[in-house]
C-alpha cells in the first residue's frame, strides 16, 4: 500500500486583479477551497492588484480558516506586499514569516527634511 501525499491545489493569478477581475479570483478561490484542504495562490504573474483583489484574498483567508483549510500565498511581488502592508493585512495574510518565494516586505524609510535657515 502507498500513502497518498496531499498535493496542494494551485491557483495562478496573472495580469491585473482589479474591480473587473477580482470576482473571478474570488470565485476560483471559493471553488478551490471547497474541494481541497490546501490551496496555494501563486501571485508571481501579477502586474497590478487593487483593493478589490485584496478583498478577494481576505475573504478566501476567512473561508480557509472557517473550514480548517490552508491558504498559502506565493510569488508576492513588492507592490502587492506593499498593498498588504499599507492595508495593515500583511500579518493577517502572512501569519508568521512570509512564505518561501515571496519578496521580503519593504521596510519603511524615514525621510528627514532640512529646515531652511530663516536668516
Amino acid at each position: 500500500m502507498y500513502d497518498q501525499i496531499p498535493v496542494p491545489f494551485v491557483v495562478r493569478a496573472r495580469g491585473e486583479i482589479d474591480l473587473d477581475t477580482a470576482p473571478r479570483l474570488h470565485d476560483d478561490l471559493v471553488r478551490a477551497l471547497a474541494a481541497h484542504r490546501e490551496v496555494v495562490v501563486d501571485l508571481s504573474g501579477l502586474t497590478f492588484m487593487d483593493c478589490s483583489g485584496l478583498g478577494a484574498l481576505v475573504q478566501a483567508r476567512h473561508q480557509a480558516d472557517r473550514q480548517g483549510a490552508r491558504l498559502v500565498l506565493r510569488g508576492v511581488g513588492r507592490s502587492v506586499a506593499r498593498l498588504f502592508e499599507l492595508a495593515g493585512l500583511d500579518h493577517h495574510l502572512f501569519p508568521g514569516p512570509p512564505p518561501t518565494g515571496t519578496v521580503a516586505r519593504p521596510r519603511a524609510r524615514t525621510v528627514q527634511r532640512r529646515r531652511e535657515d530663516p536668516s
